[in-house]
């Protein structure tokens, strides 16, 4: 026989429906578009500091897509999110929202910042034109771990679009690109 009284159920059970209840709130308004520069000001700002070889990498983009602030929670069923925009010749041309889904072993809360550096026109145009370009290996994104300190020709030679995530904070698994959508918005 089940014992509920005096276990950890009802605890467990409340933490399912309240991130249940949050995932949604992620998502749900757009930020005004100079509050989005504001933080992509920031994050690059940071990413300058924590990311050897951060202004390389910048210099020889077509474009950099910006998420400042992803963030990612779950219990059992999980999902991150994040707002963004995309930077050609350093000014914001258009905004983005960021969203998975998953549901697995997971457990906690963490946010990190992700700067996606699109090293080929091509790669930039396909995502521009893009409906919801979904990220991932498919797509033929490389994530990079943000001390790698590979130069700039090196990544290019693997991959057209880069993705670095740094600034982690909280305590969940790392984060993946794989399935992620990301969404042309109008803050």
């Amino acid at each position: 026989m089940l014992k509920r009284h005096g276990s950890k159920f009802p605890s467990l059970l409340g933490l399912v429906a309240l991130l249940l209840f949050m995932l949604p709130m992620g998502t749900a308004q757009a930020s005004k578009a100079p509050e989005i520069d504001a933080n992509v000001d920031a994050a690059l700002a940071e990413f300058r500091k924590s990311v050897k070889g951060a202004d390389e990498y910048l210099a020889s983009a077509k474009g950099v897509l910006v998420i400042p602030e992803v963030r990612k929670v779950g219990f059992v069923i999980g999902g991150q999110w994040g707002e963004g925009a995309l930077r050609v010749g350093g000014a914001s041309v258009e905004y983005y929202k960021m969203e998975s889904g998953s549901v697995g072993f997971q457990a906690g809360y963490q946010k990190a910042q992700f700067v996606f550096i699109f090293l080929t026109q091509e790669a930039l145009d396909n995502f521009r034109a893009s409906k919801g370009w979904t990220g991932g290996v498919e797509t033929g994104v490389t994530v990079v771990d943000q001390g790698i300190g590979a130069s700039a020709d090196t990544l290019k030679s693997k991959s057209s679009v880069v993705a670095f995530i740094f600034g982690r904070e909280g305590l969940m698994g790392g984060y993946s690109l794989k399935g992620s959508k990301f969404t042309k918005i109008e803050p």
